[in-house]
C-alpha cells in the first residue's frame, strides 16, 4: 500500500503515486488531474469505465494490463479488510470493485478476481450482494401459510384436471372413425400390458423417496411449496392442452368411446372419483382422451429433479436410482400403448424446463426481485420474495422423539 493507508482512503495524488509505481504515469493526468480519482474511485474503476467516455483509453494493451493492476490492488484491500471490518458474519463494510466481502469474510469471485452473482449467508448474519448491498436473514423463514396457500392453489388445479379429464372423455374420437395416429415407436415396440402399472409402481418408489426427503429437509416447508407451485402450474397448462384438443386413442386395446355423464352433479362425482384416486390405474382410475401431455410423465419427471436436486450431490445411488425410475417409467407408459410418444417427449420438455427456469429464477436473486418477474411470474414472486438465493441442503429430525434419531440427524 501507497504509504501504508488503506487504498479505499488514498488521496488523488497517492493515486498519482501508484499509477507511475505500475508503469501507466501517462495516464496520471487523465485520471488523477482531470477526473479526480481518489482512492475509493480507482477501487471501483472496471474494465468497462476504462474502454467507455469520458476515459476511454486509445490502447488495448494498457487497458488490459491496468485492469489486471486494479484487481490485484482490490483483492489486496479487500483481504487486508476482511479480518478487521467483519466480526460474527456482520457486514461492516463492502469493498468495491469487480470482487465483494460477504457477510462470513468470505469473497466470491473466480481466479481473475471477477466476482460472481451469488451471495453467502452466514448464519445468523447477513447476506451480500455482487451489487455491494448487505441484507440481514437470521435464517430462511419457512412461511407455512404461504405453503398452506399454494397447496390450495395445487388441490384445486388438480381438481379442474379432473374435471377436464371428464369433459374430455365425452368427446373422445371413436376408434372406427379417428384410428391411432402413426407413431414411431408404437408402431416399432409391441404392447406390454402390465407396463402402464409398473410405470405407477416406479411414481410410487420416487413419491417415498420424495416425502421421506421432505420430512427430513430443514427447509421442508419451502420445498413443498416448490413442489405445489410447479406441479399446480404444469399440470394447469395440461387442463387447458388437452381441453383444447382431443387425439384420436393411441391404441385398439383401449376401449374408449365418447361417454357422457348427464347432469353436472354426475360429471363433478366422476372428477371427485378421479382426484380422490390420483388419477393412477393402480387406485381403479381409468380415463380415455387425456393424451395431450403425459400426466404421469409429469409426475415422475417432478419426482426425480427434486429428489436429486435437494439430496446431497454425494449420494449417487439415490439419484443413480431416481433417474432409473424415472427413465422407466417413461419406457413403461410407452410400452403399454397409453400415450403417443410426442405427449410423453413434451411432458418432459415442459417439466424439465420451467424446473429448471424455477430455480435459476430462485437462485439469482437480481433475476428473482426484478420487475418482469412480478409481472410474468406472480406466483414465483409470492412464493420465493423472501428466499434469497439456493436454499441450502440441511437435515433435522422433524420430531421432538426419539432423541436417538434427532441428535443423528439434526
Amino acid at each position: 500500500m501507497v504509504g501504508g493507508a488503506s487504498a479505499e482512503g488514498w488521496s488523488c495524488e497517492q493515486v498519482s503515486v501508484w499509477l507511475k509505481k505500475e508503469g501507466f504515469g501517462e495516464y496520471v493526468n487523465l485520471l488523477c488531474v482531470k477526473h479526480r480519482l481518489d482512492g475509493a474511485g480507482l477501487l471501483s474503476l472496471t474494465e468497462n469505465d476504462l474502454r467507455s467516455p469520458p476515459l476511454q483509453l486509445p490502447l488495448l494493451g494498457d487497458i488490459k494490463r491496468l485492469t489486471l493492476a486494479l484487481q490485484r490492488l482490490q483483492r489486496q484491500h479487500t483481504h487486508s479488510h476482511t479480518h478487521s471490518h467483519t466480526t460474527n458474519g456482520v457486514c461492516l463494510s463492502n469493498a468495491p470493485g469487480p470482487e465483494r466481502r460477504f457477510c462470513n469474510g468470505g469473497v466470491t469471485g473466480d481466479g481473475n478476481g471477477v466476482a460472481t452473482a451469488l451471495s453467502v449467508v452466514g448464519e445468523g448474519g447477513c447476506r451480500g450482494y455482487s451489487n455491494g448491498k448487505c441484507k440481514r436473514h437470521c435464517r430462511l423463514e419457512p412461511e407455512s401459510w404461504k405453503t398452506a396457500l399454494i397447496f390450495v392453489y395445487v388441490s384445486l388445479v388438480f381438481g379442474m384436471t379432473s374435471f377436464i379429464m371428464v369433459l374430455v372423455h365425452e368427446k373422445v374420437p371413436d376408434i372406427h372413425t379417428y384410428p391411432p395416429l402413426p407413431d414411431i415407436f408404437l408402431d416399432s415396440v409391441p404392447r406390454i400390458p402390465w407396463a402402464f402399472a409398473m410405470a405407477e409402481a416406479c411414481a410410487v418408489i420416487l413419491g417415498c423417496i420424495l416425502l421421506l426427503t421432505l420430512l427430513l429437509h430443514k427447509h421442508r416447508c419451502i420445498l413443498f411449496r416448490r413442489l405445489c407451485s410447479l406441479m399446480g402450474t404444469v399440470f394447469l397448462l395440461r387442463c387447458v392442452t388437452m381441453f383444447v384438443t382431443s387425439l384420436s386413442v393411441p391404441g385398439r386395446h383401449l376401449q374408449c368411446s365418447g361417454k357422457v355423464y348427464g347432469d353436472i352433479w354426475v360429471k363433478l362425482r366422476r372428477a371427485v372419483e378421479i382426484w380422490a384416486g390420483l388419477g393412477m390405474s393402480l387406485t381403479g382410475v381409468h380415463t380415455c382422451g387425456d393424451y395431450m401431455f403425459s400426466g404421469h410423465t409429469i409426475v415422475l419427471t417432478m419426482l426425480n429433479f427434486f429428489i436429486t436436486e435437494y439430496t446431497p450431490r454425494k449420494w449417487h445411488l439415490v439419484h443413480t436410482l431416481s433417474w432409473v425410475l424415472n427413465l422407466f417409467g417413461i419406457f413403461f407408459i410407452l410400452a403399454a400403448h397409453e400415450h403417443y410418444s410426442i405427449d410423453v417427449f413434451i411432458a418432459f420438455y415442459i417439466t424439465t424446463r420451467l424446473f429448471l427456469y424455477y430455480h435459476t429464477l430462485s437462485s439469482t436473486p437480481a433475476l428473482q426481485h426484478s420487475r418482469r418477474a412480478r409481472i410474468w411470474f406472480p406466483l414465483f414472486s409470492f412464493s420465493e420474495c423472501n428466499v434469497n438465493g439456493p436454499v441450502p441442503n440441511q437435515y433435522a429430525w422433524p420430531f421432538p422423539r426419539p432423541r436417538l434419531l434427532k441428535s443423528l440427524i439434526g
